[in-house]
């Protein structure tokens, strides 16, 4: 599962390795990983270690061509000049996927958070699992071809319930997949398949994940969420509605994977159809169609969805449709602040552009109907992370690397 260490508790004596530090290698990667250890001095802090002990660190990751140390001296604070942190440029890379209901994206990913030139691509006409796996994978492939970094790892981001820890789909509701498709292993076996070139590792690690729940892990690692204890996301995409929870570094993904399913809450029982089969669904009542059906206007079919609600959600002349669906987006989140109590909300997608616009009244519907009122305000902040869907799933892809960087990393 994606997670983020916590902060090791300080200790009279900083301790050193037996093995100089090599156990060491994950932790201390991830906070290089995530910015949290810019110089050898705040790794050595963050790890709770000797001077010794960190150079030991860095210079097996070093050596691994994960990061650079930069003996230039950094900072003007007391004692010995700290040496730089920085991740290789250019350094090994990941394969990250992202299905939407009218397309694929794909992107080769370094560590960081760093995307490499995302390829978007629409469906191909088929669309049964088998089928729109093997074009994904096939996809992903071609950028690791024509690419000269190794490539250690490869995961998809779904819009849709994946279950833990077996890998199905559930509720596949943009492709019309059967209940209980095993998208994980489907996947593996297409990547397997897939000519990925002569740099990529072999037996290439795969692994899917709900889309959401990557862009909150996205968010929180690199973006908007920096630092929050308790942060929720939810994202408005191409169509529906998502949301994730990251409680102390960790995504909180319930008993089988399926937490969180937020565009399920119902905000008007009078509203919308939803695909799930109900009304007023928030995945009905706030996502892209539901703008549109609001503004009594029909988006052009020959053209993405999102990037066309995002402009009439900037549109003087549909202030009025944005009112209404941003009050049943605040009555969703409000909702939602009242069971979670989260200390930051991270709004991405279509979602972004509606705070945008309307960054009083969603803040008031919330406040209203919130058991803690006014004196109790959560931020309410716009998403940082560009395609957090697609960074989320390079997390996903990198996290055996974070992990085990020697066993990742080797031949």
């Amino acid at each position: 599962m994606p997670h983020t260490p916590s902060t090791p508790s300080t200790s009279p004596q900083r301790r050193t390795a037996p093995d100089r530090g090599r156990t060491l290698l994950g932790p201390a990667l991830r906070l290089i990983h995530t910015g949290r250890a810019p110089t050898r001095s705040a790794l050595t802090g963050a790890l709770d270690v000797t001077r010794a002990t960190a150079g030991a660190v860095t210079a097996e990751l070093e050596a691994l061509g994960l990061i650079s140390v930069d003996s230039r001296p950094a900072g003007g604070g007391r004692g010995r000049p700290s040496h730089r942190l920085a991740l290789a440029d250019p350094g090994p890379v990941v394969i990250a996927a992202q299905l939407h209901a009218d397309g694929i994206s794909t992107a080769l990913a370094g560590l960081g958070g760093r995307l490499l030139a995302p390829v978007h691509l629409p469906l191909p006409a088929d669309t049964s699992p088998a089928a729109l796996l093997g074009a994904v994978a096939e996809a992903g492939a071609r950028l690791a071809r024509d690419s000269r970094r190794r490539v250690l790892g490869c995961a998809l981001a779904l819009p849709n319930p994946v279950t833990e820890p077996d890998g199905t789909a559930l509720a596949a509701l943009h492709f019309g997949w059967p209940f209980g498709t095993p998208v994980a292993e489907l996947f593996a076996e297409a990547v397997a398949r897939a000519d990925l070139g002569p740099r990529a590792r072999p037996g290439l690690p795969t692994a899917v994940a709900n889309d959401a729940n990557l862009a909150a892990l996205a968010e929180h690692r690199h973006g908007a969420g920096r630092d929050a204890r308790h942060l929720l996301l939810v994202t408005s995409g191409h169509r529906g509605v998502g949301g994730a929870l990251v409680v102390d570094g960790r995504l909180h993904t319930g008993s089988s994977g399926l937490a969180l399913e937020v565009g399920h809450l119902t905000v008007d029982p009078l509203g919308r159809r939803c695909p799930c089969g109900n009304r007023g669904c928030l995945n009905a009542e706030t996502d892209t169609d539901a703008l549109f059906a609001a503004a009594g206007r029909r988006p052009d079919p020959a053209r993405p969805l999102l990037p066309q609600a995002r402009a009439l959600a900037r549109d003087p002349a549909a202030a009025d449709a944005v009112a209404h669906v941003v009050d049943r987006l605040g009555l969703g989140l409000a909702g939602l602040v009242n069971i979670l109590n989260p200390d930051r909300i991270v709004l991405s997608g279509l979602h972004l552009d509606l705070l945008a616009a309307a960054p009083d009244r969603l803040a008031a519907v919330v406040a209203e109907r919130c058991l803690w009122g006014r004196s109790g305000r959560v931020p309410i902040v716009p998403a940082q992370v560009v395609h957090a869907g697609l960074v989320g799933a390079a997390e996903l892809a990198w996290e055996p690397c974070l992990d085990d960087p020697q066993a990742a990393v080797a031949p």
